[in-house]
């Protein structure tokens, strides 16, 4: 088994190829208890969390409850102020929507900024980060272009809370979570993490020591990201997926479709697709990166979790160039 420690200080490496499976657990999940990373452990996942979202979205398009087509002004309660009433569900599921994102990496680098005026404590629901990005305009005008916005899938959580009328990550459960079998994954409060997750770990280069990322996000996922979940659970989710579990063969063909195309890689229905076309989520949080890529018609995976904000993308390019 090749040692992955050189390039991870802390995660998880899981790797299958057929009946061929491999997994590395490395670093400590409690680094001051020094209380290791094991096969269970719940990794933060930051925005990897979106593709659950987009799952959950197109179970509901299934029943008939919404259409890609449905406006953001049939299905939210709340005022949307500049914001487009007439943005649909499927802008907001490949990021085409223009709604002003809470986020905006033009504007600022670290996520962490976030919080210098408005308390990450606060944040323990969708609803939560609305003051955030509702009184401000429309980045441009809807379906112009594509531009990553994590204010979107905050919507998206939102419009599954009106429909459903409970908690989306309730919701997750129920119609995703639960049916595979995934128990280590869920959406948590950092003051409230049930046992075996891993905290979040910055390195601070001026004391030369790392802090826990709990106030450099929110303190609960939203639509937009946040879940815990393991990378055995990763692949549960994976094999429930394209096994036909969760939607039906049209529904999932039409989500890993290349509805944006931006050269090497292309977005489809709240996942990512990369040169040839081979879905992959992934998030970066202070403290966190996640990546999780996969070949369906080889039965190749490739999920790579740390909670050190270590460089997993540079690693998963180089197995998927030894597993191709």
């Amino acid at each position: 088994m090749k040692d992955y420690s050189k390039a991870l200080k802390g995660g998880a490496v899981y790797i299958k190829d057929g009946d061929y499976k491999q997994m590395q657990c490395i670093g400590f999940r409690d680094l001051a208890n020094e209380m290791s990373v094991n096969e269970s452990t719940s990794f933060p996942t930051a925005s990897a969390g979106k593709v659950f979202v987009a799952v959950g979205i197109l179970k509901l398009v299934e029943k008939n409850i919404l259409s890609l087509e449905t406006t953001l002004g049939e299905l939210v309660d709340f005022q949307l102020h500049s914001i487009d009433q007439e943005v649909t569900v499927y802008q907001l599921l490949t990021h085409t929507s223009g709604v002003p994102d809470y986020f905006d990496e033009t504007v600022m680098d670290d996520y962490s900024d976030l919080w210098k005026n408005f308390p990450n404590y606060k944040i323990r629901t969708s609803k939560d980060l609305l003051p955030l990005f509702v009184d401000k305009p429309m980045a441009y005008p809807k379906g112009e272009r594509f531009a990553y916005n994590d204010s979107g899938f905050v919507m998206l959580g939102l419009i599954i809370e009106a429909v459903t009328e409970k908690p989306f990550d309730e919701y997750l459960s129920e119609v995703l979570f639960k049916p595979l079998d995934m128990s280590n994954t869920g959406y948590y409060e950092l003051d409230r993490l049930p046992s075996n997750c891993a905290n979040a770990y910055i390195y601070d280069e001026k004391k030369e020591t790392y802090y826990m990322n709990i106030y450099s996000v929110d303190v609960k996922g939203t639509g937009a990201g946040g879940a815990f979940t393991s990378a055995l659970d990763i692949q549960k989710f994976w094999d429930g997926l394209l096994g036909g579990k969760l939607l039906k063969e049209e529904t999932l063909s039409s989500m890993l479709e290349r509805h944006v195309d931006l050269g090497d890689h292309g977005y489809g229905l709240g996942i990512w697709l990369d040169a040839y076309n081979l879905p992959y989520f992934q998030g970066v949080d202070p403290g966190v990166t996640c990546m999780s890529w996969c070949h369906p018609g080889k039965r190749q995976f490739i999920t790579i979790m740390s909670n050190y904000q270590d460089d997993v993308f540079t690693l998963c390019d180089e197995l998927k160039k030894a597993l191709l």
